[in-house]
């Protein structure tokens, strides 16, 4: 046996406290994250009596197993001391970690039924919070922080005098402004190195957008101070969900992020796109970029360049939805905010090139219940022929399909309120040596949704546009380039509207009028309707800017008097170097504008008004961005704005009347300016007689009354400055009147 510790040395005497088993603990202590990662804790379930714990058990298991591998003997539901119920949570265990982090990603915060909201963490979150002394034993109240009153973020809707504002990005520096009609645009902020890249409005004019190496940032309220931050590394695009609820930013380069970032977990390492919650500023989830669909090299096996579709991420009318394509064989429906999968598939569409989301709820024929509308398009694949199909979200239901032939090309245009929905069909001929276009309309509202084609276009449509609340559209279309030339051929721009048809009917589309050998390409709407600027861009030869009106208020020509447009060419004006249009939120102005960022000529922009008349232009050194603050939807019905537009001219009245006080007040200003100058220089030149009198006195010289001291004084400033303005006061006329009491 082997001998002890007293036996060795009998003067020892060791004491339990005294030896060091740090080294010993830390060893052999069981590490709680070691082994327990695949434990989670799923709290909020309803409380149950032993009898019904296995059916419970049973009927939980069905969404555990949807996030991995479990069993019903590895839920273990505690029971409290009395035997008699539940607690009301449950310890599962998973086959691995991944899953535990999956359920916990996919569950957590999901509802279990009406009643219960269940809410997942992992077991050694639990433990660890408890172990570092998280947990008080004693319960203390929370102190509820002072309340602090947030800035009013839609401040500049209460603009008494209805005005918009817009944003100038120029040189380093950013400015936002109030617009004026006559006057130069009043300033409300201008920052130095407010951005890095560009500046971006929220759909809604809530907030406004700035981009930055380490991420974006978003703007607002009447201090303008920063609301929110997103980090995102080296991030290049942002784009919006409609309701403002929700931000993708994207950057070109995969992120890298250490477990030691602030805001983005491991998870983000390596990806490209990030969708942010707004109002929590956390990331819901990230993606990689996929190559978009196609062949990658061409014949020759030279790398094909294909161009980013962009958004990627496409969003339904309601924000429910989020979208988008994988490689050309599906689309991925995501279900917001939880972003999960929708049915924890893929929508199949084989070969399909591009979807678009319909722009507002749609309303079809004898659908009561609610749906979402995508409308996608797939080309020709062996025999099969090219197809355009509208898919209802979420029952995946195809409402509507038509198969096209001979197609090269097809691009979808939904109008504003979803009644409508158009492709345009690039179709080649059998030789594949000429093209031509029709339009195929989907009637949505319809019945059976029909198809109405429109085919007696020549040429191919390079751009096309929907008048915004409306059923009216423009089209340009072109000619084939001839073989060595350098000149671009000639455009045509061509009007459309319906014929009038019986009650809310629509007829069918007819072609207005068309006007040929033009250099147009692009097309812009005023945001209210009617109007419609058709324009040369980014064209060093041609610059013109074609005012149109749809409904002019004239006599109509015999030929149109079936259709629901009058067509009248406003005003044509010019704008050399225009690179990019943008109409006001109102419609009532257009801003034309030069950006250094396409060439180095001119830049600067002009302001319209909405029938081509010229309020303003600014020549701006280093110009780069005009962006309007938009507006949200209006809140007035129907009826309201029928009321308002039947009322227009009372209206109109008081708005003149203001504008023409606006205007007397500015003149009186200026009088009363320059009034204001006089005096104080009479003031001066009173005081300066009285210094001069006084320092002849104490110089000692002949004394000189102040009329003298004047005229020297007059004298002196003769060589500088003359006096100019002379105020003469003339007595008209006098009445006098006797009042009768």
């Amino acid at each position: 046996m082997a001998p002890s510790f007293e036996q060795l040395d009998p003067d020892l005497d060791l004491e339990d406290e005294e030896i060091d088993f740090s080294d010993l603990r830390e060893q052999y202590e069981v590490r709680m994250e070691e082994g327990l990662d695949a434990f989670v804790v799923v709290d909020g379930l309803p409380k149950v009596t032993p009898e019904q714990k296995d059916k419970l058990v049973k009927f939980l298991l069905r969404k555990l197993t949807t996030a991995g591998k479990t069993t019903q003997d590895n839920v273990y539901m505690p029971m409290n001391e009395e035997g008699n119920m539940s607690e009301g949570f449950a310890f599962v265990e998973y086959e691995t970690p991944a899953q535990a982090a999956a359920a916990i990603k996919a569950l957590h915060g999901t509802a279990l039924d009406k009643k219960h909201t269940i809410a997942v963490n992992k077991l050694t979150d639990i433990e660890r919070y408890g172990r570092e002394g998280r947990i008080e034993e004693d319960y203390t109240a929370p102190e509820i922080p002072e309340f602090h009153e947030k800035e009013h973020l839609r401040w500049w809707l209460g603009d008494p005098e209805g005005r918009d504002q817009f944003a100038i990005y120029r040189a380093d520096n950013v400015g936002v402004f109030w617009n004026e009609r006559e006057d130069q645009p009043e300033p409300i902020v201008d920052r130095l190195n407010w951005t890095e890249s560009f500046v971006q409005w929220s759909p809604k004019g809530t907030y406004l957008t700035s981009v930055h190496a380490q991420g974006t940032q978003l703007w607002g309220g009447p201090t303008w101070s920063r609301q929110k931050r997103f980090m995102h590394p080296g991030v290049n695009l942002v784009d919006f969900s409609p309701d403002e609820r929700y931000l993708t930013t994207w950057s070109h380069q995969p992120m890298q992020v250490d477990e030691n970032h602030a805001t983005l977990t491991i998870e983000e390492d390596g990806k490209n796109y990030i969708i942010w919650d707004i109002a929590t500023g956390k990331p819901l989830r990230s993606f990689v970029t996929l190559d978009p669909p196609g062949p990658r090299t061409d014949t020759e096996g030279n790398p094909i360049k294909k161009k980013l579709q962009w958004p990627a991420f496409k969003w339904s009318a309601d924000s429910k939805y989020v979208a988008r394509m994988n490689h050309g064989q599906s689309v991925s429906v995501y279900e917001l905010p939880r972003m999960n999968l929708m049915d924890k598939q893929s929508v199949k569409i084989e070969g399909i090139v591009d979807f678009e989301w319909s722009p507002t709820n749609p309303q079809r024929d004898n659908v009561r219940d609610y749906e979402q509308l995508f409308c996608y398009w797939t080309p020709e694949m062996g025999s099969n022929p090219a197809k355009v199909g509208l898919m209802s979200i979420p029952s995946k239901e195809v409402v509507r399909t038509r198969n096209l032939f001979n197609v090269s090309d097809a691009k979808l245009h939904w109008q504003s309120d979803s009644a409508f929905v158009c492709v345009k069909v690039d179709r080649h001929s059998k030789s594949k040596k000429s093209l031509a276009t029709n339009l195929e309309i989907f009637r949505v509202r319809e019945k059976g949704v029909p198809v109405e084609v429109v085919d007696n276009i020549k040429d191919t449509v390079i751009n096309f546009a929907w008048e915004p609340k409306g059923d009216r559209f423009v089209l340009i279309t072109a000619g084939e380039v001839a073989v060595g030339s350098a000149v671009p051929p000639k455009t045509a721009v061509s009007f459309y509207c319906p014929e009038k048809a019986k009650g809310t009917a629509v007829g069918n589309f007819k072609l207005i009028r068309t006007v040929e050998k033009k250099n147009n390409n692009a097309i812009h709407w005023s945001p209210s309707g009617r109007f419609v600027l058709v324009a040369t861009v980014l064209n060093q030869a041609s610059f013109d800017l074609d005012f149109w009106d749809f409904d002019f208020e004239g006599e109509k020509e015999e030929k149109e008097k079936d259709l629901t447009a009058n067509l009248q060419l406003m005003s044509t004006q010019e704008h050399y170097g225009v690179t990019d249009i943008e109409w006001d939120p109102s419609g009532r102005f257009v801003a034309t504008s030069a950006s250094v960022w396409k060439h180095r000529a001119d830049n600067g922009y002009k302001l319209y008004t909405f029938s081509g008349q010229q309020l303003r232009e600014e020549s701006l050194e280093n110009f780069k961005q005009w962006a309007w603050r938009p507006r949200p939807e209006r809140l007035l019905s129907k009826e309201e704005m029928k009321n308002v537009r039947k009322n227009l001219r009372e209206y109109s009245r008081a708005f003149e009347e203001a504008d023409s006080a606006k205007r007397s007040s500015a003149d009186k200003a200026v009088v009363e300016g320059r009034r204001r100058q006089l005096e104080e220089w009479l003031a001066w030149r009173e005081q300066v007689v009285e210094e001069l009198v006084e320092e002849r006195r104490e110089m000692g010289l002949p004394d000189i009354s102040e009329e003298m001291a004047a005229l020297v004084v007059d004298e002196e400033e003769e060589g500088d400055a003359k006096v100019v303005d002379e105020v003469f006061e003339e007595i008209i006329e006098e009445k006098d009147e006797i009042l009768e009491e």
